[in-house]
């Protein structure tokens, strides 16, 4: 009889362990314990949720894993928002910001250096990388720029009626998006070789024709479909997985913006640390792929984890800002719109020539090492 894997023990003890800490008030050991099974609900939950997403197929696939991601997220940010001493008006804000910085420069630029360093180059297909990447852009300066030079409200936030039009706005790319990496251009996200270039499309007979056909039509970079019995089960531990997550966060909130606190670190740590937490699997995930040399399904998990980061959270935060007291500020600063207005120059031109050398990963790994660095020191 084989022994139980982390990801099926990871979430029964986070969810054990929950029951008595909710009723008491650890400390000490007891948190850091605790701290860890936070941890390795949170990568369970994602392996779980990648799991019933390859089984169901796309496009619900996706959604299923957009959705156990963005539950997750938002329940930190909201548990953290509740039970926080400190203003955390913000901390939706620098978390989704977080997110962004770290997925479209540290998983785009670690995925570059990897795959460039260990194949000679990165190749990737330009149309499906730049399609994720102007939704991108676009989310995150209509959810996080606009913000700040509203007029209606004082301050970096905007009113109901801006916030639940950002909201619809939001998923509505998120949602066109999805159609067409699932549906309608599903080849631009398939990876490439060496040898290949970028799908060629053009106007006659009134459809999409290609230079050069993607290699692997039938591979999505994952392994064969789960039994039904084995997604069923996924489906439990995802529950379980989630549960212990929004459970241990609320027990963890006090300590965690207590040690930031004590480090003298801004607020706005909080909010990476969250992005860090939640990203850390797809981080992983996208490293794998392109030292296999398929970058495409590295670009593919951080831009739609960028995209999911803003397109669904967001609009989580402004439904669930109904129970939230005090402001909800989105607005970033200028140092901020800064840091992002230059990740998405750098990545515009990474993207176009849809194949990069070690030296673009750096100089992304360098923009993310910079927002790190401010965030810590602004």
């Amino acid at each position: 009889m084989s022994r139980p894997s982390w990801t099926t023990v990871a979430p029964v003890l986070a969810a054990v362990a929950l029951v008595p800490a909710w009723f008491t008030h650890p400390e000490g050991i007891v948190l850091g314990v605790l701290a860890v099974l936070l941890v390795g609900a949170v990568l369970a939950a994602v392996h779980h949720a990648e799991v019933v997403a390859h089984r169901v197929g796309e496009p619900y696939g996706s959604l299923v894993l957009a959705v156990a991601v963005t539950i997750i997220e938002v329940g930190l940010i909201v548990t953290l928002m509740v039970t926080a001493d400190k203003d955390a008006s913000g901390l939706a804000r620098d978390t989704v910001f977080a997110a962004v910085m770290i997925t479209v420069n540290g998983i785009v630029g670690l995925s570059l250096l990897v795959g460039a360093l260990k194949h000679h180059l990165a190749v990737f297909n330009p149309e499906g990388t730049g399609a994720a990447l102007a939704t991108v852009i676009a989310l995150a300066v209509l959810c996080l720029v606009v913000p700040s030079v509203t007029t209606s409200q004082p301050g970096p936030e905007f009113t109901g009626a801006q916030l639940a039009f950002a909201a619809i706005a939001s998923l509505a790319l998120y949602g066109m998006f999805v159609f067409t990496q699932t549906i309608r251009h599903r080849d631009f996200f398939l990876p490439v070789s060496h040898g290949q270039h970028s799908p060629v499309v053009t106007s006659a007979g009134g459809g999409d024709s290609f230079e050069h056909e993607p290699v692997d039509l039938d591979d999505d970079g994952h392994a064969d479909p789960p039994s039904n019995r084995a997604a069923l089960g996924s489906l439990v531990l995802l529950v379980v997985s989630l549960v212990a997550v929004v459970g241990l966060a609320k027990i963890e909130s006090p300590a965690i913006e207590s040690g930031v606190a004590a480090l003298g670190f801004p607020q706005a740590v909080v909010g990476v640390v969250i992005a860090l937490l939640v990203l850390a699997p797809e981080t992983i995930a996208a490293v794998r792929a392109a030292a296999r040399n398929r970058v495409q399904v590295s670009l593919n998990l951080a831009l739609g984890s960028a995209m999911a980061s803003i397109g669904l959270t967001i609009p989580a935060i402004a439904v669930a800002g109904i129970w939230l007291d005090g402001p909800l500020e989105l607005g970033l600063n200028q140092l901020q719109t800064v840091l992002l207005v230059l990740t998405a120059a750098v990545a515009i031109l990474t993207v176009v020539p849809g194949r990069a050398k070690p030296l673009q990963g750096g100089v992304h790994l360098v923009l993310l090492a910079s927002f790190l660095f401010l965030t810590i020191a602004p």
